[in-house]
């Protein structure tokens, strides 16, 4: 077995240069591509390769485990992409869900007035009294159902899950026999045509949702909302983000949209600052009430035991599934000195990381390779592995630091006479001796440490 060297110090403060090393990382390790890079590339998509569908498949399940899986109260729903024009008028979404456009008469480039650091001064080419008076751009993207491409077969991709929920809410009431407090959750896709899609992953026009609408009784919406907000912070310290790059900010009364009367932000502080997460907002009874006027439906809870009916109100909690995944990845990197060079590592939660452990035959030795893919077959069942036998051993032990596994499994020479490996930990670079009787015995008790 080759030996490191002690890790060093982390370097302290914030590193300036840590965004463009991070996606440098995301393109170099296989977590997001550009998409359609062969042809130039399509701005704000992106693809995620092997790592990044695996890390955002582990962030959108603990997400599922946290709200659905160990909560009686909330049960799960799927809704369609596509919706008529119905939907999207009664939320409110066709006349208010909008955006200040600005034309730069010089340079041509279009801007969110509300984002510009000075209002007349256009950000690409400096000039002054060049920026055209604001106007409502519509974020909603349309297409047509059908082969006629008229007004009559007019459909929009959806912006946000909820409304898929809110249209729902009588068939999940009768089919799951919840009553207020409870709540339906989903993952799942949506579409912004933003004006300005910037930070990487952070806003795109094609992102994924991870939303919960709790519908309670109308008295305990103050009471429920605070709880939300508390334990939607407490899930990203849960799983590993440091509290002093968190924060709770609640919306003033002018920054509130239309249907809320409470609305607070996670807030994160990316390499660019702070910037949004997550909002919970108390959208009170505006969605159940508007779907119920326009479709013509009664849209409310009759609770028989105290004969009283009533439309519940809504807590939201809604997440971003990729700004969560960048959050995270941005709160695990971290370089440190080992012996004259450095090493970078993702620091991520063993839950979160894209491989939970790699098996690695010291080399391409034919008398290695069967005995470390036996080791492999031993654990993929129980935890997502990774297999890695080109290269030297430092070089692969990099590598894995670098995508954040945290157990590197080792298959050598003594093995073949011991049966036993050594397992490397990827934060103290500690190395342990384990039979491979009891080799899952041990990931899972370092894993769970």
């Amino acid at each position: 077995m080759s030996q490191e060297d002690s890790p060093g110090e982390s370097p302290s403060g914030e590193d300036p240069g840590l965004f463009d090393k991070i996606v440098g990382l995301c393109k170099r390790r296989g977590f997001v591509y550009q998409s359609a890079e062969i042809y130039g590339g399509f701005r704000s998509a992106y693809d995620y390769g092997p790592l990044g569908v695996l890390l955002l498949g582990n962030v959108k399940r603990q997400w599922w485990r946290s709200m659905v899986q160990l909560r009686h109260d909330v049960v799960g729903l799927d809704s369609s992409i596509l919706s008529p024009p119905a939907v999207w008028e009664a939320s409110g979404h066709l006349e208010n869900f909008s955006d200040p456009l600005v034309d730069c008469r010089g340079c041509g480039a279009r801007h969110r007035a509300d984002k510009l650091a000075d209002p007349g001064v256009c950000p690409d080419c400096g000039r002054t009294g060049a920026l055209t008076e604001a106007r409502q751009f519509n974020l909603m993207f349309s297409t047509h159902a059908g082969p006629v491409a008229d007004s009559a077969a007019e459909v929009f991709l959806r912006p946000e899950t909820a409304q898929g929920t809110f249209v729902n809410f009588m068939n999940v009431l009768r089919t799951s026999r919840r009553r207020p407090p409870f709540g339906i959750a989903q993952i799942g896709k949506s579409f912004r045509n933003e004006i300005t899609p910037g930070n990487f992953v952070f806003r795109t026009r094609e992102f994924e949702q991870m939303e919960l609408e709790y519908f309670v009784p109308p008295d305990e919406s103050e009471r429920w909302f605070r709880y939300w907000c508390q334990d939607r912070l407490g899930w990203y310290l849960g799983l590993g983000i440091p509290e002093d790059r968190l924060r709770l900010r609640a919306h003033p009364a002018e920054e509130l949209s239309h249907y809320s009367s409470a609305t607070s932000d996670v807030e994160f502080r990316f390499p660019w600052g702070w910037d949004e997460l997550e909002g919970i907002a108390n959208r009170g009874d505006y969605d159940l009430s508007r779907h119920a006027e326009c479709a013509g439906e009664r849209i409310e809870y009759f609770d028989q035991a105290a004969s009283d009916r009533y439309v519940p109100h809504v807590i939201e909690p809604a997440a971003g599934a990729t700004r969560a995944a960048m959050a995270f990845l941005t709160a695990a990197y971290d370089t440190e000195p080992v012996g004259a060079g450095e090493r970078t590592v993702l620091r991520l939660d063993h839950r979160l990381a894209p491989y939970q452990a790699a098996v690695l035959p010291l080399s391409r030795n034919d008398r290695l390779v069967p005995t470390a893919l036996e080791v492999f077959d031993r654990l993929k069942g129980r935890w997502m592995c990774d297999y890695d036998e080109t290269q030297a051993i430092g070089r692969r032990y990099r590598r894995q630091d670098e995508i954040g596994t945290p157990l590197c499994v080792t298959v050598d020479f003594d093995t073949l006479d011991d049966s036993a490996v050594t397992v490397r930990d990827r934060d103290t670079m500690a190395q342990d001796r384990v039979a491979i009787d009891r080799l899952a015995d041990h990931i899972s008790e370092k894993l769970t440490a």
